[in-house]
């Protein structure tokens, strides 16, 4: 019976420091510490408030200066790329671990560049996007970091790569651990070629190490007038060579798509450039290891045309445009041309048989007399072994007189640039058709 009454005893006293110290606690967060809902507020609040610093990129005023140039944001373009509500991000809230140069003190959120994966027409896509406000989209260690993930998950899902590039290079406070970042872009452009496609937007300035990125990519566009490819700007060229020009005359839409070759289509705008690029993709397949989706046409696979009897002239001297043939006999008249503007005395690009996609090959007699030149033989082979790549049949319209001839040809190798034409057909394990015109 003793017992029994120290027991309750000790249970009434244990019973009373329980209601002691929770009356504590609750004073306790009255006075401003933290309980376990007020640490929840907090959390909150913080996540939130680094979501809108990254929405925010590098504040109103050097987005109002992006606007002012007639370019997008990094985060508009994706809106414009993608279908709608199907983004989702990736490290929104990462910033880079630079504490040179004051930068410890200079950090944004996100770092300068958008990544994630999100759907195009109901298909997965991964993209990056460079956000020019931010540092001048310059390349850190943590920026090609958040690139080289995607890349990464874009493999592994077998998902097409869209990167959106508008980029002053690599951030000079970081130095050598830039350029190791550049490095190990480089290397997942290589490991993604041939496995799935990579499509390369220059939105914008693109210059040093920036460029190569694109050049190791399938397909590159620019826009006109606001983006430039270069290796190093016009003040690095008039202290070397002593040549003055501009940067549109250095490294405009205008030298890449129809003197160098880099680039294979330019645009007028920003929102020109991304409908194309959608446009693009539904030529594509997800990756080397499914097939194009077939698309629906109303167009008659036993539609007969008269007017090819005839359009071809029956005098070998006449020119005639190559391209009229194609329209006549591909699926709803469609083509989306490759490298319009580059070799044009060879004709490439996407079209649709029967609602298939297919690559389309042909000589342009209006040019040139359709010739192959070195120009001609690299535009037709890269395409070639694209297509082969992406189990994408070819269909070749020959009207060709031969290899060019002349001094200039024979110097500048088009036996060794004409060889990697006949390689890359022999090569070619995809269906091929030839039609003689």
């Amino acid at each position: 019976m003793i017992r029994a009454v120290v027991s309750m005893r000790g249970v009434a006293l244990a019973r009373t420091t329980v209601l002691a110290r929770a009356a504590t606690l609750v004073r306790a967060g009255v006075r401003g510490y933290a309980t376990p809902n007020t640490k929840t507020e907090e959390t909150k609040s913080l996540i939130e408030s680094k979501r809108q610093a990254s929405l925010a990129g590098g504040g109103t005023k050097r987005i109002s200066v992006q606007h002012s140039k007639g370019k997008l944001t990094a985060r508009e373009r994706i809106d414009l790329l993608l279908d709608p509500h199907t983004f989702r991000e990736y490290d929104a809230f990462v910033e880079h671990s630079c504490t040179d140069f004051g930068m410890s003190s200079n950090k944004i959120t996100g770092d300068g560049v958008v990544t994630g994966v999100g759907k195009i027409n109901g298909r997965t896509v991964f993209v990056f996007s460079q956000d020019f406000t931010v540092f001048g989209g310059s390349l850190s260690q943590t920026f090609a970091q958040k690139v080289c993930k995607i890349m990464d998950r874009a493999i592994q899902a077998g998902a097409p790569v869209i990167g959106l590039n508008d980029s002053g290079g690599a951030r000079i406070q970081e130095g050598v651990d830039s350029l190791a970042g550049y490095a190990n872009i480089f290397q997942r452009n290589v490991l993604a070629s041939g496995v799935v496609p990579q499509i390369s937007l220059v939105m914008g300035p693109c210059a040093g190490g920036a460029v190569y990125s694109p050049a190791l990519t399938d397909f590159v566009f620019m826009v006109r007038n606001t983006s430039h490819l270069f290796v190093t700007g016009p003040d690095v060229v008039k202290a070397v060579t002593n040549e003055s020009v501009t940067q549109e005359e250095l490294g405009g839409a205008s030298v890449h798509t129809r003197k160098s070759g880099v680039a294979h289509g330019a645009f007028d705008n920003d929102v020109e450039a991304l409908a194309r690029t959608r446009e693009l993709l539904s030529y594509l397949p997800q990756s080397n290891r499914e097939p194009v989706d077939p698309r629906y046409t109303a167009d008659p696979v036993d539609r007969a045309d008269v007017a090819l009897d005839t359009i071809v002239p029956t005098d070998s001297h006449r020119a005639y445009d190559i391209k009229d043939v194609v329209r006549r006999i591909v699926d709803d008249g469609r083509m989306f041309e490759i490298m319009e503007d580059f070799a044009r005395n060879i004709v490439v690009g996407f079209a649709r048989l029967g609602g298939q996609s297919v690559g389309i090959v042909g000589n342009q007699p209006l040019v040139s007399s359709g010739v192959l030149d070195i120009d001609a033989s690299v535009k037709a082979a890269r395409f070639v072994r694209f297509c082969d790549a992406f189990n994408i049949p070819l269909v070749t319209f020959v009207d060709v007189p031969g290899f060019l001839p002349g001094t200039q040809q024979e110097h500048n190798g088009i036996i060794r640039e004409g060889a990697k034409l006949l390689y890359a057909y022999a090569e070619a394990t995809v269906p091929k058709i030839a039609i003689t015109t």
